[in-house]
Formats: C-alpha cells, sequence, structure tokens
C-alpha cells in the first residue's frame, strides 16, 4: 500500500475514483474540517471508531472453550431442562 500526501487549501478537492470526492471544507488552527461526497453504499466511518468495531468483532468472535463445554452440559443433561419453572 502507498500513501500520496497533497496539500490542499479550503474550498480546494480531490477525487477517489468517479463516485469520491474529500472537500476541505475549513481550515482553524490545527484542525482541518473536511466533507466527504460518496455513494450511500459506502461505508465511512472515522479511523478509530472502524478499529473499535474490529476490535469488538474479534472479542464476540472468540471462544470461551470452558463456557461452551458447560453450556454443552447444561443443554444435554435432562435434569437441567432450562426452560423448566420451578
Amino acid at each position: 500500500m502507498t500513501m500520496l500526501i497533497l496539500n490542499r487549501r479550503e474550498g480546494e478537492s480531490i477525487k477517489i475514483g468517479d463516485d469520491i470526492e474529500i472537500e476541505v471544507v475549513s481550515l482553524s488552527g490545527s484542525n482541518v474540517k473536511i466533507g466527504i461526497n460518496a455513494p450511500q453504499e459506502i461505508s465511512i466511518l472515522r479511523k478509530e471508531l472502524y478499529d473499535s468495531i474490529i476490535s469488538e468483532n474479534i472479542n464476540a468472535s472468540s471462544v470461551n472453550l470452558e463456557k461452551l463445554s458447560e453450556l454443552k452440559f447444561v443443554l444435554q443433561s435432562p435434569e437441567k431442562n432450562i426452560n423448566d419453572k420451578k
């Protein structure tokens, strides 16, 4: 992967392919406000939010084998029917 570094002034933009345009909306000190025009089917997220989602998905998909074994035992035990209300 390579990175293209560009200088842009307020009101100037860059194009990514035919469908995505990124415009410098305003500059204030060290802050840059950008606007992104892209088709609705393209997901646009701040990188820190994207990284958080990836991390949560990895955590959610990991399997705790001990808990899985306990669940298997409970589901296979006829006397421990979780639907029974006593």
